[in-house]
Parts: C-alpha cells; structure tokens; sequence
C-alpha cells in the first residue's frame, strides 16, 4: 500500500473522478433542450462527488472528514437518480448510462467503508 500524500491517490477519489468523467461523456449525448435543467444537475451532482471527497480530506479532523464523505454519498446519491430519469424518460438508453451506473453503485460501497473507517474510534 502506497502512502497517502494528496487526495488524488485516494482510490475513492479516483473512483469518484471516472463517474464524472463518464458522466460528462453522456452529458453530450442529450438533448440541447436539457442543457439547463436534468443536463445540468446531473453535471454538478457528478463534479461535487470527487469535489467533496477532496475537500473532506484536506480538512484537519477525521469529523469534518466524515462530514465531507457524507456530502459526496449525498451527491452520488442525487447523481444516480438523475442518470435513472434519464433513462426512465427516454434521454439515455440503459446501455448508454450502464457503465455510469455501475460505477455509482461501486463508489456507493467505498464510500460506506470510508465513512465507517472515519467514524470508528482511532487506533
């Protein structure tokens, strides 16, 4: 295990940074006339998951920490459902948002396990 100097080698963060990405792919995909409404929250619920993720950790105390993870499982969260009405509504076709999709529910999980790591009693 590598040691930890910026949140950039955090996994959770790079996780966190491929479901932007990805979201920012299918973002070009829809329609002009959702630019700014489903098109942009979807954007910013993506951004502020990493966001949060990076921010939490250069915090100073594993509390503000913790409270930043929550942030970005609040995010990702919001960044699923909108993904889901995409789809729902016709905007995405399944096989166009799977892959973003996949990574919500993989990042989801890293951040339940960070989150009960940040809350448990120091060593």
């Amino acid at each position: 295990m590598g040691k930890i100097e910026s949140h950039r080698d955090l996994k959770v963060w790079q996780k966190g940074m491929e479901l932007a990405e990805e979201v920012y792919r299918l973002a070009k995909v829809l329609p002009k006339t959702e630019e700014y409404r489903l098109t942009g929250q979807l954007l910013r619920a993506a951004a502020s998951v990493p966001a949060n993720i990076a921010e939490g950790h250069a915090r100073g105390t594993r509390k503000d920490y913790a409270n930043f993870v929550n942030i970005a499982r609040g995010s990702l969260a919001e960044t699923e459902t909108f993904l889901l009405l995409a789809v729902r509504t016709g905007l995405l076709k399944e096989n166009q948002a799977a892959t973003a999709l996949s990574v919500t529910g993989e990042l989801g999980r890293m951040l339940t396990v960070l989150r009960q790591r940040l809350n448990a009693d120091p060593l």
